[in-house]
């Protein structure tokens, strides 16, 4: 159901987009200008989120370094230090290390890299562990490494200075990070894979066009729209959801989730409810969404969608069967989605995941 229409891999299933909403609310400057950041819409703990915007604020920081750039970067390798107390001094307990890098495989590693710290910061006096939410390691830190909050200290296990400290690195080179064709490269240069590179840019774009208010929408598609965003918030669920609204769900999602066990919605769920209240009927999954209303291929580009379209992305563009998540346009290059297990109804932006399949006009 919803996106059940293909059997897919438990990282590919309605998938992109940072972690689960934090409890911790509240809203600072952005960093360069702009409005406040809510930490809550961002998904990012309130001192985390201070951590990147003053580490983006660095003096001598390259043209372009901002806060997203920073929390797209500790999204994947920390998740935000999710799990982990942060003390209002930035300091993070238990400290985050990653596998022991003795070459033998476990957690992904096939080089052995002899201990540089004697242990001080990873533990290990005998090999290497990636360090801190930024998951630097010691080697890599020492050259690095700044003093964030000016304490007089500079360790990997701070927020403040383990941000400030990617910000350095990442503007290694005299690097311009505004300019897209620079900042691939600085990051490949954190890892060493374009997957990688794809994923911290997807946690890019979202932040980056987070506080941008979608246009006001009006007639039936104000109705669809507006329906959808109300639901913001709400688990996504594997199976879950329909006209009536949020649900619990069906077992079981290829990640494992246990839809009977979350009330909330899938991606079509989420799509069959808002068109509902504008009385339209969608199909349950997303692959036969696509086959209603007027058609937008993929081709068309996302300049073809207008506001309130359904948006759907699928593994081979040019056939609807292999279509695997749907959402709603809002304009602005966002949407309204449930993105998949584990997050929440968000506004993402339509970049967040590669496989555009186009789009479908009912309104």
């Amino acid at each position: 159901m919803g996106c059940l229409a293909v059997l897919l891999l438990a990282t590919a299933v309605c998938c992109t987009g940072p972690a689960l909403l934090s409890a911790a609310a509240g809203s600072r400057p952005a960093a360069g200008g702009g409005g406040p950041v809510d930490a809550a819409a961002a998904g990012i703990p309130e001192r985390m989120l201070a951590a990147y915007l003053t580490g983006a604020a660095q003096p001598g920081n390259c043209p372009g370094m901002r806060w997203q750039i920073l929390a797209g970067i500790a999204r994947v390798e920390s998740d935000h230090a999710a799990g982990h107390q942060i003390a209002a001094n930035g300091d993070i307990s238990p400290p985050i290390t990653g596998p022991r890098l003795d070459g033998s495989g476990a957690g992904g590693n096939t080089t052995a890299i002899t201990d540089t710290d004697g242990g001080a910061w990873d533990g290990d006096p005998q090999f290497e562990r990636a360090v801190g939410p930024f998951q630097f390691l010691p080697e890599t830190f020492r050259s690095y490494g700044k003093d964030g909050n000016s304490d007089g200290t500079i360790s990997p296990h701070n927020a403040d200075d383990a941000a400030a400290s990617a910000a350095a690195y990442l503007c290694g080179n005299g690097r311009d990070l505004s300019d897209r064709q620079q900042l691939r490269p600085a990051i490949y240069t954190y890892n060493h894979s374009q997957a990688y590179v794809d994923d911290v840019l997807a946690g890019i774009d979202r932040y980056d066009v987070l506080g941008s208010k979608p246009a006001t929408p009006t007639g039936n598609a104000g109705v669809v729209v507006e329906a959808a965003l109300a639901q913001q918030g709400i688990p996504y669920s594997w199976g879950g959801g329909g006209p009536g609204g949020p649900s619990t769900g069906i077992c079981c999602s290829p990640g494992g989730q246990d839809g009977r066990t979350v009330n909330g919605f899938d991606c079509s769920g989420l799509t069959q409810y808002a068109y509902a209240k504008a009385g339209i009927n969608l199909p349950r999954t997303a692959a036969e969404q696509a086959g209603t209303g007027q058609r937008i291929p993929a081709s068309a580009g996302y300049g073809a969608l207008q506001l309130g379209d359904l948006i759907f992305y699928g593994y081979n563009p040019a056939s609807d069967s292999t279509i695997h998540h749907v959402g709603i346009y809002l304009g602005d290059g966002q949407m309204i989605n449930a993105p998949r297990p584990g997050k929440v109804v968000r506004i993402d932006p339509v970049t967040a995941m590669p496989d555009y399949a186009g789009g479908a006009r009912l309104l």
